[in-house]
């Protein structure tokens, strides 16, 4: 069995898209992260980075002991690699597509996050005009560096649809809310589209992790919790020898 701890958002989104291509039986454990179950010891333990999503195989390939894989792109890769599907083994295939799975990773997913971040927090902690303009800029970039590549080709590797693709499409499915206008990117709209298409892609997005909490109902002591707990983290210290 697949064990998923996993939140709604576009890093956990990948993830279930895969598993629904592949038609793999997992298990979802909510990981709330708006309340900091991501922070336990029982999570660090799988994830040391303490960021959600996070998986484990209790039954892997090699017949031993659960795999806990951390990061989404790995996990992705693990999963595609274990299923044979979605991740090709050739010299050339796999380096096309971990390229962009990496590509991913280091751009797309934290620059969007920033661009979310500073455009949803307005001026409550001051002036964000700069930081809201640099993101927004980029993700831009990033948006054109996506139809530049799918200009000629069907898919962000080439001709098969691939884990690349999947790890990218979530975190475009709010370009409203990046500020960005898909009509300026037809070779992407045209991609964006046919991945909304797919039934597997429909489903993983579709993946829920419990009842949605309504904020208005936490107390005043719950919201400074966790708004000392998520916000400016520093780091952790290690275990006392």
């Amino acid at each position: 069995m697949l064990e998923l701890f996993y939140w709604p958002t576009p890093n956990g989104k990948k993830v279930t898209i895969l598993l629904e291509e592949l038609g793999l039986p997992y298990r979802v454990t909510p990981t709330n992260i708006g309340r900091g179950d991501q922070f336990t010891d029982g999570f660090l333990s799988i994830s040391p980075n303490n960021r959600m999503p996070a998986l484990v195989d209790h039954e892997p390939a090699d017949g031993g002991p659960p795999v806990s894989v951390f990061e989404s792109g790995a996990i992705m890769m693990y999963l595609a690699e274990k299923a044979g599907r979605f991740f090709p083994q050739d010299i050339r295939g796999k380096a096309e597509v971990t390229q962009w799975v990496m590509w991913q990773m280091a751009n797309q997913g934290p620059k969007t996050g920033e661009c979310g971040h500073f455009r949803r927090l307005g001026d409550t902690r001051g002036d964000q005009s700069y930081a809201v303009a640099r993101f927004t800029d980029e993700v831009n970039r990033l948006y054109g560096v996506l139809n530049n590549r799918l200009y000629d080709r069907p898919w962000i590797a080439g001709d098969e649809y691939t884990i690349a693709d999947m790890i990218c499409y979530p975190w475009t499915v709010n370009w409203k809310g990046q500020g960005q206008d898909i009509e300026d990117f037809k070779y992407f709209k045209r991609w964006f589209e046919k991945m909304g298409e797919r039934e597997a892609v429909q489903k993983g997005m579709a993946v829920t992790a419990g009842p949605v909490e309504d904020p208005a109902t936490l107390s005043p002591e719950e919201r400074e919790r966790r708004m000392k707990l998520l916000f400016n983290q520093r780091a952790r210290p290690a275990p006392a020898e």
